[in-house]
């Protein structure tokens, strides 16, 4: 019944309760038992045609312990869809849907996703990323053009108005109070926080700025909305981070766990929290009072912790030169597999980590912008408690990342010191099962060579505006990893970021 509230009500009732009953199955089950099983060819509507458990013999279909002993990119365990089943669909009906820190790396692709999709979509940005790579002195690697530009660019190639407003959502709360009173949004989809953990742990201003910033804008976005009395259902972009990345034992679930309190009182919980930095921090703390606002005020919220996003352009960005998605390659915000392709087409050699044994979850911009019209056509019921699923496609140890990057490209490993506290070796085992259920496909790294090639030609294509002495990162998380990383002044510097 819990599932079945994320159905629409315009859906036919038998896709309502096919859906609600097969979840209960495959949950009930559990998931390691819920395997892909359809032959190649098979009647399963093409529901992982990228997925490589479709092929005879392949690692992927076999236990969690002999996948990772046969293959170092592991996927999600499959959910066989019953022939014809046709999932996610949802509440697709246009929505004037608010898009908060839409100028970003994941929220201008999903902008564009969501309009051409048929929304209204307003961007609202107080453009702090750009305020940044001006204080680090480091640019995205392609040239994007100024808000005004894109949203002016998408319309003439579309017809569709995306509007722009400038507005610091931490700072500005009266201001997008009465935004919101005359606006009336049906949904709002929330980037608008500092996302790079390194930048978070930087010095004593970037880790009170992270804090500020990010509970700041959650908080007056859930206060808005309360003192709004509008039904809005607030999407939030949250990480796979707020799990940690230690050993867990077992599969990490979709935000909840059961327990036995004692006197053997069974209840389900929130997973605890075991962030690994103060960015990571903060989004545990917006789960927090997402399940504050979700009990007292009957909020519906849905919380998306997401895996490292790789890749550049979607399919709407690459239409014009002037709608370029950003690409970070620096220390401090590229993410991981961005940075090694784009050291690959720089002829730097990638850089590692201790031992690359960090293992992480990854998926592609494109499934990002997938999942949350995914999420925003799937809301939650008002009362019900905050929905949360986790937004990845698989896991994959980053030496393992790096040796199929340099496979492809021919580039050199090189193997840094860890500026990070966290382990040197850790398995991650994720639960993706409910965007499974909603009809996600994701694109995997096994399967997307021509992908990571696009990308490539990308960093390629701009490579004049590569700073090479920003790529390492000059964050380190404690004195001892700055001491480690052999630098006397850099040590120096982290003694005075403690203090």
């Amino acid at each position: 019944a819990r599932l079945s509230r994320a159905c629409s009500p315009c859906q036919p009732a038998c896709v309502r309760m096919a859906r609600s009953l097969y979840a209960a199955m495959a949950l009930a089950l559990g998931s390691t038992h819920a395997y892909q099983v359809c032959a190649p060819g098979g009647a399963c509507n093409g529901a992982a045609r990228r997925t490589p458990s479709m092929v005879a013999g392949s690692p992927f279909v076999l236990g969690e312990e002999q996948r990772r002993a046969q293959s170092p990119l592991m996927v999600a365990p499959e959910i066989a869809m019953p022939s014809g089943m046709t999932l996610g669909e949802g509440d697709s009906r246009p929505k004037k849907i608010f898009v908060l820190g839409g100028d970003g790396f994941c929220g201008w692709p999903t902008a564009l996703h969501l309009s051409e999709k048929g929304h209204e979509v307003v961007i609202i940005d107080n453009l702090s990323r750009r305020k940044i790579d001006v204080e680090l002195g480091c640019s995205s690697l392609t040239p994007i053009t100024s808000p005004e530009t894109r949203v002016e660019v998408w319309k003439q190639l579309t017809g569709n108005e995306i509007r722009f407003v400038y507005l610091d959502l931490a700072q500005e709360y009266d201001r997008f109070a009465q935004m919101l009173k005359d606006e009336k949004p049906d949904t709002m989809v929330h980037f608008a926080e500092q996302r790079a953990a390194p930048y978070s742990m930087k010095n004593a201003a970037c880790k009170r700025y992270t804090i500020d910033n990010n509970l700041g804008a959650t908080h007056n976005v859930l206060c808005a909305i309360t003192e709004s009395g509008l039904d809005i259902h607030l999407v939030h972009l949250g990480t796979m981070g707020v799990y940690g990345y230690g050993n867990s034992g077992g599969q990490i679930p979709e935000g909840y766990i059961d327990v036995i309190l004692p006197g053997d009182r069974q209840k389900k919980i929130l997973h605890p929290a075991y962030p690994g930095s103060i960015y990571h921090t903060t989004k545990c703390l917006d789960a927090l009072l997402f399940q504050f606002y979700a009990k007292n005020d009957l909020l519906r919220l849905t919380d998306l912790h997401q895996g490292i996003v790789w890749g550049t352009n979607t399919a709407q960005t690459a239409r014009d030169e002037r709608l370029v998605n950003r690409f970070d390659y620096d220390g401090e915000y590229g993410t991981v597999l961005n940075r090694f392709l784009m050291q690959a087409a720089c002829d730097i050699p990638l850089t590692v980590y201790g031992t690359g044994g960090q293992t992480r979850a990854f998926i592609h911009i494109s499934d990002t912008a997938r999942c949350i019209e995914l999420a925003v056509n799937n809301p939650p019921a008002a009362g019900s408690q905050v929905e949360i699923l986790n937004q990845v496609a698989q896991t994959a140890r980053v030496r393992d990342v790096a040796e199929l990057v340099a496979k492809l490209s021919g580039a050199e490993i090189q193997r840094v010191s860890n500026p990070r506290q966290e382990d040197a070796e850790n398995e991650l085992d994720v639960a993706n099962d409910k965007f499974k259920l909603l009809g996600l496909d994701p694109i995997l790294l096994d399967s997307a060579e021509g992908l990571m090639t696009e990308v490539r030609d990308i960093a390629e294509r701009y490579t004049e505006r590569c700073d090479r002495s920003k790529v390492i990162s000059k964050s380190y998380w404690n004195k001892a990893r700055a001491v480690a990383a052999g630098s006397a002044e850099d040590a120096k510097t982290g003694a005075a970021k403690i203090a």
